[in-house]
């Protein structure tokens, strides 16, 4: 009996390609025959290691798969698994062209429903419609439900168990708990003042707390930052993205900004205290299985300003996410912790 095989293509941002890989958790529990070719970033690979039938695809956007030249080059590479359907994710330019080869094709294909309207009504300055919007994974969803796949999501926390990277666990022993702190974000509107962090610290000098993601210029902060304080460790340049998980999975608690901080928490089952400024969980992308009571914000008329945290919300001259105290943070911890 020939398997059944579905395409799904997610090439970007972090977050939302992990949120991806928690979906396609739940669709391979329920749907157990079903093969998934995956088609991303190399970089998100370890994303979907443990996922059983799934074969990863890397696209290389910038390179062999660039422009409508690279996509079809692209679409021939992902005929050859013999697919009977294509989910796509990410309804971009990039996925759209490719989605229009498969469906010349005759494949029988659904794609995401952004739900680009609503989502202007919840950011706009006037007449706000501020309502919780459908979240972002059970659009995912919709889409192999489209396709015929029933598809159920519990929206709760599963446990991964891996292994504690070996660096890290005569440090990991040390500490009465050991919590993740994703502190960057793409976008500036959803960075808590970094200063905020120090007074974090200074108030736990009984916990690790292990620094992730960033580039050059966040790693030189998070090494600042490590050799001010004994009991805060920076990760960034020193883990790839499975060693990241690996850790993550191996901690009490994770606190994040709405970044892909938090989806890799989700990823691995670990509660996430999350930090919100100019976006919002209303916008549905919380992560999954992650709780509302656990969002840090201030409640304002003009918040969101912004789905992604690419533009500014002044409420009442100040920026959203300053909104935030740090004494906010500290008690949030406490009361997760104690």
């Amino acid at each position: 009996m020939k398997k059944v095989r579905v395409l799904v293509t997610r090439f970007s941002a972090m977050g939302d390609v992990a949120m991806v890989a928690s979906l396609l958790r739940e669709l391979q529990a329920q749907h157990r025959g079903l093969e998934i070719i995956m088609v991303s970033r190399l970089h998100f690979a370890p994303f979907f290691d443990d996922i059983p039938n799934l074969t990863f695809h890397p696209i290389f956007p910038e390179e062999e798969h660039k422009g409508p030249k690279g996509l079809w080059r692209l679409f021939q590479e992902l005929k050859k698994y013999k697919i009977d359907y294509v989910a796509d994710l990410h309804n971009n330019i990039r996925s759209k062209i490719l989605t229009l080869f498969f469906k010349t094709g005759g494949y029988r294909l659904a794609i995401l429903n952004k739900g680009r309207q609503h989502k202007k009504d919840l950011i706009r300055r006037r007449n706000k419609v501020f309502t919780p919007l459908r979240p972002t994974i059970e659009r995912y969803a919709d889409v192999f439900r489209h396709l015929g796949f029933s598809l159920k999501l519990d929206n709760t926390l599963k446990k991964k168990d891996r292994p504690l990277p070996a660096d890290y666990i005569p440090i990991h022993a040390t500490a009465r708990h050991n919590i993740g702190v994703a502190p960057f974000a793409q976008h500036p509107y959803k960075v808590w003042k970094l200063s905020n962090w120090e007074l974090v610290f200074a108030n736990f000098p009984n916990y690790n707390f292990y620094i992730f993601g960033g580039g050059r210029q966040e790693q030189e902060t998070a090494a600042d930052w490590s050799k001010r304080f004994a009991h805060v460790h920076s990760t960034i340049g020193t883990l790839g993205v499975q060693s990241e998980l690996d850790l993550i999975s191996n901690l009490d608690l994770v606190l994040s900004m709405d970044s892909s901080g938090m989806h890799m928490a989700s990823l691995v089952g670990i509660r996430c205290l999350s930090i919100w400024g100019a976006t919002h969980p209303y916008a549905g992308f919380l992560g999954y299985g992650q709780s509302i009571a656990d969002c840090i914000q201030v409640e304002h008329p003009n918040r969101p300003s912004s789905i992604y945290g690419n533009k500014s919300c002044l409420c009442n001259g100040v920026e959203a996410i300053d909104l935030v105290t740090p004494a906010m943070v500290i008690d949030k911890l406490k009361q997760a912790t104690s």
